[in-house]
């Protein structure tokens, strides 16, 4: 029996797509949005609509409308995000309308989104505050799918994502509010640039962390998502012009060449400790 070709894995899979920040932050952090693709000529010239998660965890739709769809949030896979949306995609174009993609193989060697997808089509995000925009304008899901619809709608985190800077995402979860923030730099490049903020207390948001403070960052897909905590109550509006300021800030010290001194390699050992990788 032939040996079955197995998938390479890619740390950055979503590198080289427009808003790679945005894929990452809606495949690990938003629970709620929606973005624009288009597929190539090669591919069928058909808009597509990226979206977080679908009608029990259907990994794509191609829905009553014609409308396409493809969830991100996709846990299981061949090691290539790209390579497993891609494959999904694909598939999930030659279904009739109307029609749910209910499973996902594991896709041997093959095109990857770069591939797949237009990359002059910008990624425009779109939050949501629930997810009633799985169905078509007068359509109703029905049965299950239509009670998980419901379930997500009671749990769904209110989210928002800011206009200030790219990729980041203000979130109340319970009592608390916080704002993570996907960066598009080499990790030990932004690693740097945050730690040499850090020791000078200039890593927060507002005058000294007045409006959040730097509490850690995860790892996804090749990027950090840097984490603010922030003041109880504060809205994404009230984080607009802080993110800003916090972005020239990071643009400064991203441009920096000279080694990191004591007390910058002293912030940055503090802050590789605080990481978290979630695959």
């Amino acid at each position: 029996m032939a040996k079955r070709a197995t998938v390479e894995f890619v740390l950055r899979p979503f590198e080289g797509l427009p808003g790679e920040p945005d894929w990452v932050a809606m495949r690990e952090v938003v629970p709620a949005a929606t973005a624009t693709a288009r597929t190539t000529e090669q591919y069928g010239a058909r808009d597509v609509v990226v979206t977080t998660v679908l009608p029990l965890a259907w990994p794509a739709m191609h829905r009553g409308d014609g409308t396409i769809m493809l969830a991100l949030q996709q846990h299981a896979g061949s090691g290539d995000a790209s390579r497993d949306l891609a494959d999904l995609l694909l598939r999930v174009l030659d279904l009739p309308a109307g029609t749910p993609l209910t499973s996902a193989a594991q896709p041997e060697p093959g095109p990857r989104l770069q591939d797949v997808l237009d990359l002059t089509v910008p990624f425009e995000v779109t939050v949501h505050d629930g997810f009633d925009y799985w169905t078509a304008e007068g359509a109703e899901l029905e049965g299950e799918a239509r009670a998980s619809l419901e379930r997500m709608n009671e749990a769904v985190v209110p989210t928002r994502r800011l206009t200030s800077v790219d990729a980041a995402y203000w979130a109340r979860m319970g009592e608390r509010e916080y704002l993570r923030w996907g960066m598009p730099h080499d990790e030990q490049d932004f690693l740097d640039a945050l730690a040499r903020l850090h020791a000078t207390r200039s890593s927060g948001l507002g005058d000294e962390g007045s409006v959040g403070k730097f509490i850690g960052a995860f790892r996804s897909c090749g990027l950090l998502v840097p984490v603010w905590d922030l003041v109880p109550g504060t809205v994404a509006e009230e984080l607009e012009e802080p993110a800003r300021e916090l972005g020239e800030r990071l643009a400064a010290a991203l441009a920096v060449e000279e080694p990191l001194n004591a007390d910058e390699r002293r912030a940055r050992a503090g802050l590789v400790a605080r990481q978290l990788t979630l695959r």
